[in-house]
């Protein structure tokens, strides 16, 4: 396969490099992570309105550019080397790919909103109980005369503080582990009967317990048909795998050159330490790492729309590598730097946090390491 970015994408990723390069330093987002908000909504609104990104990957004929996950895997990767806090993930691959694919009446009504910045949403399918089993769902959606009366408790929901309606999973139909009987729903996070349980992640984001009490929802807002809602679910969470990929690669990206950058001036014994072979060696493996995962990134982005088990294995193949280089150059990039590689202080400390963080978003490497086992070789193939 042969990955080249068009003028479109190029100057989509040069216009976010800039405004990030000038707008997103390492202090400011120290500073909004400790702040009230917990994310930057100027930088928000600057990313709808003075960029137009947030549109990039939607259809032209709901105000988007026509993009898809190539777009994503751009938007992703700038954000990673900028350790950007703003919900793009939840908000635009998870929620909006949901109202994009499965109610067209909602996209209309909503996707624009999300374009223009005046709407955010988060992705609440996980459970406590759920690990990484995405038809594991426990939420129960029963239906009365005039729609659902949503009950349950989802997870970890990255990004719920600050978003303004909820994508969430529930069963209407079959038990706890059954793919079908899985529905989605889209709700206003200020529904009587929806509560949010805040706290800070321990890579600078935030997220919530999210618990429905029998929360009242028409059935206008129910995203696809009703009970047949895991085959999209499944393709959500691949295209968001492949956006995680891509962000970690933004992430080890900026360690490798920081990392770099200090062998060049550290010195012992009156040299700089990036005379030391041993060390040109370890960094040379960090960029070695590195590569393989921006290589399998960019398959996976490619296959995003080819049969589910073709896209499946390349999302798979993405996050194992991502997960596993994350790590690699993370513990290199600490140990050249000596113990301040795990401060606050340092850039380098945050960008691990994250990587770290990533690989145990939808899913570690090793679970998926199982997954693409499973998809070479199905139970009673």
């Amino acid at each position: 396969m042969d990955f080249q970015f068009s003028e479109e994408q190029s100057m989509l990723r040069d216009t976010i490099a800039r405004y990030l390069a000038d707008h997103y330093d390492v202090e400011a987002r120290r500073a909004a992570t400790h702040s009230a908000a917990g994310w930057r909504p100027d930088c928000w609104r600057a990313f709808a309105r003075e960029l137009g990104i947030l549109g990039a990957a939607f259809p032209e004929t709901l105000g988007g550019l026509g993009g898809g996950a190539a777009e994503h895997m751009i938007v992703m990767e700038q954000f990673g080397r900028h350790l950007v806090l703003e919900p793009y993930l939840g908000t635009v691959v998870l929620s909006g790919g949901a109202l994009v694919h499965g109610n067209p009446e909602l996209a209309a009504q909503w996707v624009p909103a999300i374009i223009g910045g005046e709407a955010t949403a988060a992705w609440a399918h996980a459970e406590p109980a759920s690990r990484y089993c995405r038809h594991d769902v426990q939420a129960t959606a029963t239906r009365q005369r005039d729609g659902y009366k949503l009950s349950g408790h989802k997870h970890a929901v990255v990004g719920a503080p600050f978003a303004s309606h909820l994508v969430v999973s529930a069963r209407t139909a079959g038990t706890r582990r059954d793919r079908d009987g899985i529905s989605l729903f889209w709700i206003a996070r200020d529904t009587p009967g929806a509560s949010l349980r805040e706290y800070p992640t321990f890579d600078g984001l935030r997220a919530a317990e999210v618990l429905l009490d029998d929360v009242q929802v028409p059935a206008s807002q129910r995203i696809g048909a009703e009970g047949e809602a895991f085959a999209l679910i499944e393709r959500l969470c691949d295209e968001a795998m492949v956006a995680l990929a891509a962000e970690a690669n933004g992430a080890m990206a900026r360690m490798l050159a920081d990392t770099i950058d200090y062998a060049r001036q550290r010195k012992q014994f009156g040299v700089p330490i990036g005379t030391f072979q041993v060390l040109q060696h370890r960094m040379a493996d960090m960029y070695m790492q590195l590569e393989q995962s921006v290589g399998l990134t960019q398959v996976a982005a490619m296959q995003a729309t080819s049969a589910p088990a073709v896209r499946a294995q390349a999302a798979c193949a993405a996050k194992i590598q991502a997960g596993q280089a994350g790590a690699f150059v993370g513990q290199a990039a600490v140990q050249i730097h000596g113990g301040m590689g795990v401060t606050e202080e340092l850039a380098v400390g945050q960008y691990f946090k994250r990587v770290t963080a990533i690989d145990l978003q939808m899913g570690s490497a090793e679970h998926h390491l199982r997954r693409y086992a499973d998809l070479l070789y199905p139970a009673g193939a």
